[in-house]
């Protein structure tokens, strides 16, 4: 049986919108992009797979269709230079499936921090024609839940001309932003199947000691943003006796639930939407999706919103967490290219950088293994050819590697560079040091 069968919305014969209000096949959903769209995918895990693989399918009826997202989980098979001539991807955050094209020149990447995406969007400066997306079941009032990715896809379902899903039960239902009735879905497929998950595994000996400098950084009543990975989860694993921690952070992973049951995560000191864990999109394993499903402690709000500088430096100690693929002696951080070999995008880092940095007792943190898998320096004397920065020498705090932590805030060139040498791995100190007398003349 459908899950809609029986269902009739009031207001639903006035709706022209719904061309077709019963569940179809994936493949006549996608009938509805036409040749010069320009297509949003669902970010992250809620990539709509299916949809994805269905409009693939029909490269050879399309030319110059524009693919705008985020990161997404699983394949991008529309990237592959077989379908150069139908689709062509813009990028705002190059995630692995999409490396190798952006790398090549077939596929293209926008600079943009992520609290800006929507304004896009809204602002009419990237018009979207249609937004591909997954979401849960209609409730008993029709409306269904963008579930673990709001992000910038509310921008996207409230600006596309054509909204096109996949409904899906595995789909977690979240409170906050991410409401959209079944009315305004133009057309839809049913789906059952397993959302995209990211199991995690235990962190290095490096990784958990650059989790215990930044664990020695949060103080009882922080607000938290943290990425996904092994060192954010290192550090909240050293939290478990620290008090009244609250979450105001992009996206968070399976690192939370624990602090959360143990009472330690309880948001009571937070200032703007106090009582609640906020987030705008969230990766992890099945748990962390369960825990997710229809928890009101949980709001998953508009990037805009959540992302917001001037929301976040209203939480007190805001404590932020966020990564680096290298970073000069002088603080300036790149993070979003090997030199000039475009790896993933400005995200969020910008965003929480400067609002932690702006809240009363808050701490910026850059946090990053002190050498490359190859052995490379990752504190390096200056960033390579091509190298983009992410965050400016002047809004850089902390700096932290398996051998400490570097204060630059306040501090001159010579300072800095004293401090991020400190921090190097000793293999690479004298080298550093060298090039800092030379350039900087310490």
């Amino acid at each position: 049986m459908s899950f809609y069968e029986g269902y009739r919305h009031p207001n639903f014969a006035q709706n022209k919108r719904n061309t077709m209000y019963t569940s179809t096949t994936s493949e006549e959903v996608v009938e509805l992009i036409k040749s010069g769209d320009r297509v949003f995918v669902h970010s992250a895990a809620a990539a709509p797979q299916v949809l994805i693989n269905a409009m693939t399918g029909r490269a050879e009826q399309l030319r110059d269709v524009e693919m705008v997202h985020l990161h997404i989980d699983g394949e991008a098979p529309y990237a592959d230079e077989r379908y150069l001539k139908s689709f062509h991807v813009n990028s705002l955050f190059i995630g692995p499936n999409l490396r190798e094209a952006t790398q090549k020149g077939n596929a293209s990447y926008i600079p943009v921090f992520l609290s800006e995406v929507p304004l896009l969007f809204r602002r009419g400066i990237l018009p979207l024609d249609v937004a591909l997306i997954q979401v849960s079941p209609p409730d008993a009032h029709g409306y269904c839940s963008l579930g673990v990715s709001v992000d910038a896809t509310k921008a996207a379902v409230d600006t596309a001309k054509v909204i096109l899903a996949q409904v899906n039960p595995q789909m977690p239902r979240t409170h906050g932003d991410g409401l959209i009735h079944i009315s305004k879905i133009d057309r839809f497929t049913e789906v059952n199947e397993a959302i995209h998950t990211h199991i995690l595994n235990e962190p290095s000996s490096i990784e958990k000691r650059i989790g215990e400098h930044i664990a020695g950084l949060v103080k009882n009543g922080s607000t938290l943003q943290m990425g996904i990975g092994a060192i954010p989860n290192a550090a909240l694993s050293q939290l478990t006796h620290h008090k009244h921690l609250g979450v105001h952070t992009e996206m968070f992973s399976d690192g939370i639930i624990d602090l959360v049951k143990r009472g330690v995560i309880d948001n009571s000191k937070k200032a703007i939407f106090p009582g609640k864990v906020i987030g705008a999109f969230a990766m992890g394993s099945q748990r962390l999706y369960d825990f997710m499903n229809d928890n009101p402690l949980i709001n998953m709000l508009d990037v805009a919103v959540v992302n917001d500088v001037s929301n976040i430096q209203k939480n007190p100690k805001v404590v932020a967490i966020n990564s680096a693929i290298e970073v000069d002696i002088t603080g300036q951080v790149c993070a979003d290219s090997i030199g000039s070999r475009l790896y993933s995008g400005v995200g969020g880092q910008m965003d929480f950088m400067r609002g932690a940095s702006l809240s009363e007792g808050g701490v910026p943190i850059i946090a990053l293994p002190s050498t490359t898998k190859k052995g490379e320096s990752r504190i390096v004397a200056f960033l390579k050819h091509g190298a983009g920065v992410v965050t400016t020498r002047a809004h850089v705090h902390y700096v932290i590697t398996e051998y400490g932590i570097a204060n630059l805030y306040g501090k001159s060139i010579r300072e800095r560079a004293r401090a991020l040498i400190s921090i190097a791995h000793p293999d690479h100190r004298d080298m550093i040091k060298h090039e800092a007398s030379r350039l900087y003349h310490i």
